[in-house]
């Protein structure tokens, strides 16, 4: 059924100046037109949702989460209400598409046929699959429980030969991406080489897929641009980044997922390190580790202020930064018409502050929120 949202404050993108009293004239889950309330006839019959007073921009992607907890397992089978009630967190925060960067991939794909069927209401998902890791890097079962985690085994790759197969085996499953952890969180476990997470990413890149690396440290950032990553997800504040890293990230500007709000004792460093990746032209994607931690976006949203980055800056992270990423730059992050009527209407004047006040969340012209 068509709708129109009028009276808004419309972000058509985060670089165009806003449109005030806006109007959105949804029809069959795309954008049919936008403009001002002055300059566009809408149908006295069609029904409309009063945005008056508020902010309307795209629906905000989290390009860093994770289906790994205890609560998501056996997806094909909970019941529907059950899972709906899980992601409502995901609509209450403005999020309507999310990148999985590790989980059990079968159970992953459950979540999001019953999405896609329109059996219940989520975020669309995009998602890696199960990581690639160095041999040994996966804690104990007993770890993964006392975490409420599933317990999920990951490919653990040796050598080039074991790299390849793995990764096909995953672009042959239909993931949407590649992720490779670099190291484990031990020392005992080893590292992935330079020479495998090369042939990881010329074997994705073949597939038209995209590379994120976990790093621990900034030598595996290092060695991953070097192999052609395009993604690193996480900063590395406890780690120091030395002018070669900053001028390999000036060279290949890659993304980064800053997920800032984890250093808890090292966040000052953290956003340093984000300042840092900013000034020499990387890319910066939203991203709250969310499964590992909790969902709310808040303090990654205050941190990110602290970084030096104003709304404008924030919402291209959520909006265009990753349409563009995963070459999606004609139908989704833009208010447009023909564009997927993915949509957020925030409370309050546009900065950092308003992003956490979501008044209402569309997804494909369906009010989810």
């Amino acid at each position: 059924m068509p709708l129109a949202l009028t009276g808004a404050t419309i972000y058509v993108d985060p670089q165009t100046e806003p449109i005030a009293d806006g109007v959105i004239v949804i029809d069959a889950g795309r954008i049919a037109d936008v403009g001002t309330r002055a300059g566009l006839t809408i149908s006295e019959s069609m029904p409309t949702l009063d945005c008056s007073g508020l902010i309307v921009t795209a629906g905000f992607w989290n390009c860093h989460v994770h289906f790994f907890e205890q609560k998501w397992a056996d997806a094909a089978t909970l019941p529907a209400a059950q899972l709906a009630s899980q992601f409502a967190d995901y609509a209450r925060h403005g999020f309507t598409i999310v990148v999985d960067l590790s989980s059990k991939w079968t159970n992953t794909q459950a979540l999001r046929a019953r999405i896609s069927s329109g059996e219940l209401i989520g975020p669309r998902i995009r998602s890696t699959g199960e990581g690639l890791i160095p041999p040994g890097a996966l804690p104990p079962d007993s770890v993964l429980e006392s975490m409420g985690l599933m317990k999920t085994p990951l490919p653990e790759v040796r050598d080039t030969r074991e790299a390849v197969a793995a990764t096909r085996a995953l672009l042959q499953s239909g993931v949407d991406a590649i992720k490779m952890f670099a190291s484990g969180s031990s020392p005992e476990s080893g590292a992935l080489s330079s020479e495998v997470m090369r042939v990881v990413v010329d074997e994705a890149h073949a597939n038209g897929r995209r590379v994120f690396v976990h790093p621990n440290s900034a030598d595996e950032i290092a060695r991953a641009l070097d192999a052609g990553v395009d993604a690193i997800a996480h900063t590395t504040p406890r780690s120091p980044w030395n002018d070669a890293l900053l001028s390999s990230i000036a060279r290949r500007r890659p993304a980064v997922t800053p997920t800032l709000m984890l250093w808890k004792q090292h966040a000052e460093d953290a956003v340093h390190q984000l300042r840092a990746w900013i000034a020499n032209g990387g890319t910066v994607l939203f991203g709250t580790d969310a499964g590992a931690v909790p969902i709310d976006p808040a303090q990654e949203f205050a941190l990110m202020g602290q970084a030096g980055m104003n709304f404008r800056d924030v919402l291209a992270t959520l909006t265009t930064a990753p349409a563009a990423f995963f070459g999606q730059t004609t139908t989704l992050g833009r208010i447009a018409r023909g564009y997927q009527a993915d949509l957020v209407a925030l409370e309050g004047a546009a900065g950092a502050g308003s992003l956490t006040r979501v008044r209402y969340t569309l997804q494909a012209g369906i009010l989810v929120r």
